[in-house]
């Protein structure tokens, strides 16, 4: 038997070989179920792993039981809609726990302020992820209102190491990689299927894996479809969208693709004062950082809009985008609901949405409750609608006083007025109005205009195009003006100057075709 020992033991060696380049050479992040899942332990003994739960259509599902840990919290809400909402929270997750607290309330009080039919609010939770440091929370809320029941998604993924919180659309690497994700939804879909369909984080909130590592995307009832088509979604292969993956949408994938058998959270790090992980892509900047209008050099306008979207408002984007123009847009209400697609696009398209209030009413001569939920209204709906929490708005008529000065302040609402009063409500002519705005276009002007009107939309090609050949930019009010404080009036981009001109005495009526 002698003569067979060196081959039992050679035989031996490149089994230890093998292993150890087997364990070399393994994914990091495939680690067992049950051996290294809490944010900062390593990996033990190598088992097979278990596969991911979960339908092909829809994201993986972890049960809640191999969560140590994991209790489950009610949302207290403080308002006339009938909530039931719950949330999970995990020991050493407290972060997660406060994110979903504060982000739920935010969608409770939204669906609240923007329909007057509210009736009820529903939410409930399930994980679809639970390894490696990450919690993949997904959130399915169903509204109530008189128009009947509508479901609504979102998928939040927690950062154990991190002690942050993020929101789907920061699984894609930039704005360019939503965008091209965006073409990839409306092909897999069909553009004959969905309308409305931009790359906002809006949009795509609810983002994650379904077994097989195929990303799915799902949009709420009525968001993209008529509410009566119900949940729509894409699954993508994997292959398709790796490209445009972030470094946590990485990590996301390979942590929501393999199945759990036991999983803790190492206590939250000790962070800094801002655990926010930054905006996500999708998240649109009403300041274009290429243009500085502190320049002396450099010739700035604020192009408004009051009173839409309207059927209009279309071809005056696709002028404002031939020119690479940006404009603000103070929006009302009843328009919004009546053009949600518009709006999603005017955002998308990196121009300033503002507020106007939901019905047109004289601020002056309302209740401060009344113009509250005027303008709480339509705040809640663009809310909805883009995920943008405006900080500027118009008073109808330019009719502002004490009062409205008041609510504003308290609602983080700065009032703009304007410098330039193109008539165009009046002066159905589109020559008198350009004119009018080109005029007016010094430096700092805020000019104002309507774009329910035909004759401003044609009006609007002439100007915009003139103004570029001035060689002056066109930019949204907030970069014109820099930081603005809540209730304060703003007429100009030169607020050392008084202009007596602006304000109730010359705006009188300045809407009262509008209302």
């Amino acid at each position: 038997m002698a003569p067979d020992r060196p081959l039992v033991t050679v035989a031996l060696a490149l089994a230890l070989l093998l292993g150890l380049i087997l364990m070399a050479t393994r994914p990091p992040g495939l680690l067992t179920a049950d051996t290294a899942q809490s944010a900062h332990e390593l990996p033990g003994e190598e088992e097979d792993l278990p596969p991911a739960d979960g339908e092909p259509d829809g994201q993986t599902v972890v049960d809640p039981g191999a969560v140590e840990g994991l209790q489950e919290q009610e949302l207290s809400y403080d308002g006339p809609v009938s909530t039931s909402v719950t949330y999970p929270a995990l020991d050493g997750a407290e972060p997660l726990a406060e994110y979903l607290e504060e982000e739920l309330s935010t969608e409770v009080a939204a669906f609240d302020d923007a329909n007057p039919g509210a009736d009820s609010y529903e939410a409930e939770w399930n994980l679809t992820a639970a390894r490696e440091g990450l919690v993949g929370v997904r959130v399915t809320a169903t509204e109530s209102d008189s128009e009947g029941e509508r479901e609504s998604y979102a998928t939040y993924w927690y950062d154990a190491e991190q002690g942050q919180v993020h929101e789907s659309a920061h699984l894609f690497d930039d704005q360019e990689a939503l965008s091209a994700l965006n073409t990839l939804v409306h092909d897999e879909v069909g553009s004959d299927e969905v309308s409305g369909l931009y790359p906002l984080s809006a949009l795509y909130d609810s983002v994650g894996f379904n077994p097989d590592g195929d990303l799915v995307v799902e949009f709420d009832a009525g968001q993209v479809a008529p509410a009566g088509q119900g949940r729509v979604h894409a699954v993508l292969d994997h292959s398709e969208v790796e490209p445009l993956l972030s470094d946590l949408g990485t990590r996301v994938h390979g942590a929501a693709t393999v199945g759990v058998d036991t999983f803790e959270v190492a206590d939250a790090p000790e962070g800094g004062d801002d655990p926010s992980p930054g905006a996500a892509p999708g998240t649109v900047d009403p300041v274009d950082e290429s243009v500085d209008c502190t320049d002396s050099e450099t010739t700035c306008v604020a192009l408004t809009y009051d009173d839409g979207p309207g059927g209009g408002t279309p071809d005056l984007l696709d002028t404002l985008d031939e020119y690479d123009a940006r404009a603000t847009f103070f929006v009302t209400g009843h328009p919004v609901q009546e053009h949600p697609e518009t709006l999603r696009r005017t955002y998308a398209e990196g121009h300033e949405l503002a507020n106007h209030t939901l019905t047109h009413p004289d601020l002056t001569g309302a209740g401060a409750d009344e113009a509250r939920r005027d303008l709480g209204a339509t705040q809640a709906l663009v809310l909805r609608e883009t995920g943008y929490e405006m900080d500027l708005m118009r008073p109808p008529y330019g009719a502002t006083d004490g009062g409205v000065a008041s609510v504003t302040e308290e609602m983080g609402l700065a009032q703009i007025l304007w410098s330039v009063d193109t008539n165009d409500w009046r002066d159905r002519d589109a020559d008198k109005v350009a004119d009018a705005a080109l005029d007016g276009a010094e430096d700092g002007a805020i000019i104002l205009m309507h774009d329910i009107h035909a004759t401003t939309i044609t009006a609007s090609a002439e100007i915009v195009r003139e103004l570029d050949s001035r060689g002056v930019e066109m930019v949204t009010v907030t970069q014109l003006l820099g930081e603005t404080e809540p209730g304060e009036e703003y007429v100009d981009g030169l607020p050392e100057e008084e202009d007596e001109d602006s304000g109730e005495d010359s705006d009188d009526g300045a809407d009262s075709g509008d209302a």
